[in-house]
């Protein structure tokens, strides 16, 4: 055989086992290892997803990632690919060695996206198996957070996968006692809590967005209302859209407990009416001077807040998909409904309005005439 025959044929055969490498597969094994600590950029990332829509790109590649330096005998952990979601599971084990199976929930933390069904069993079977789980631990178990239980059915994916599923603590802080004590969960581990201070930190991811879906109509129904009331009334419907966004986007989260009611959309309105009542005495004369306006304030704002409030369903765990979708059943014809009637106040207000403006329109052209005379 001539060389360059035996040349050609070896540069064939390279080829046929270069395409039989997978190249996901090394790309994975390469950035798969991680450790316990966060840097720089993890904590400036944390804060970028709390303040800004930063959030929704906030994730990290589905797959296998071997935290510190995992063996046969390390537990396997299913998280979100949220990457906040993911960093709080790895600092929580800081210490220890484990398998973080990370499924592809667009980005979306594990009770949201449990409740969606995207942390769910065909998932978590997919990564099972594309991760080759079976290769890389003795055990036959996958540890899936309590918050992810919605959408895992634990049969299923022992039977498809020979993987036993254990529902793990509902916080990432309680995974290393739960590992220790042999994946047995203690009650507290298994109740749900929502003090203040995780409430608090979820406020900024309330507030920015609904200040950035609020100030453009608030601005042009402020500048209406300035041209056909004064500007009295202007500045009282401008201030009336941060009040009820402040209502339902702060005071809600901060006074969850204390304000009467179980439905968010309720306890919104509480607090709407609340400053909807007190925001006269704080203010001089305007806006709730007129009876058509007031009357339509009082419809339209502490259903704003309410609805500000309704969203800040879906960032507590303390709300279940089923509950969130009869509330919302419930209280999305009341804000069209709302929307219809403050608009129609809103309408006769305006009605009410035109025929006096013309009047005094009438009087200054008058007063202006005699006076062009009189300096004649």
């Amino acid at each position: 055989m001539a060389p360059g025959y035996r040349a050609a044929e070896r540069v064939i055969q390279l080829k046929k086992l270069l395409s039989a490498v997978s190249w996901a597969g090394i790309e994975q094994s390469m950035r798969s290892a991680i450790s316990s600590e966060w840097t720089f950029s993890d904590h400036w990332g944390q804060l970028r997803s709390r303040v800004s829509g930063f959030r929704m790109r906030y994730t990290v590649e589905p797959g296998i990632y071997a935290l510190n330096s995992p063996g046969e005998d390390s537990p396997v952990i299913a998280t979100a690919n949220y990457k906040l979601s993911f960093d709080k599971v790895r600092r929580a084990l800081t210490g220890k060695s484990a398998w973080i199976l990370v499924l592809n929930t667009h980005g979306i933390n594990v009770w949201c996206a449990a409740g969606k069904g995207r942390f769910g069993t065909f998932e978590l079977m997919k990564r099972i198996r594309e991760a080759e789980l079976e290769k890389l631990v003795r055990h036959r178990k996958v540890i899936v957070p309590q918050l992810g239980a919605p959408g895992v059915v634990a049969h299923r994916v022992q039977k498809e996968t020979g993987f036993r599923v254990f529902y793990g603590p509902v916080r990432a802080a309680d995974l290393p006692l739960y590992i220790d004590n042999g994946m047995t969960a203690s009650r507290e581990m298994r109740l749900i809590q929502f003090p203040m201070f995780e409430r608090l930190v979820l406020i900024p991811m309330e507030w920015v967005p609904g200040f950035r879906k609020t100030i453009l109509p608030a601005t042009a129904l402020s500048a209406l209302s300035g041209l056909l009331f004064g500007w009295s009334v202007a500045r009282d419907v401008f201030f009336l859209f941060q009040l009820m966004l402040i209502a339902g986007a702060v005071g809600v989260p901060a006074l969850l407990p204390w304000i009467p009611g179980r439905a968010f959309a309720f306890k919104g309105w509480i607090l709407g009416m609340f400053a909807c009542l007190v925001y006269p005495g704080l203010v001089p004369p305007g806006l709730f001077e007129n009876t058509w306006i007031a009357a339509a304030a009082f419809v339209f704002f502490p259903l704003l807040s309410s609805f500000v409030a309704l969203e800040f369903t879906g960032a507590t765990p303390i709300t279940g998909m089923s509950a969130v979708k009869r509330e919302m059943r419930f209280a999305v014809p009341i804000y069209r409904a709302a929307l219809y009637i403050s608009v129609t106040l809103f309408m006769i207000a305006a009605a009410a309005e035109l025929p006096a403006r013309m009047v005094a329109k009438a009087g200054a052209a008058v007063h202006g005439g005699e006076a062009r005379q009189v300096t004649r």
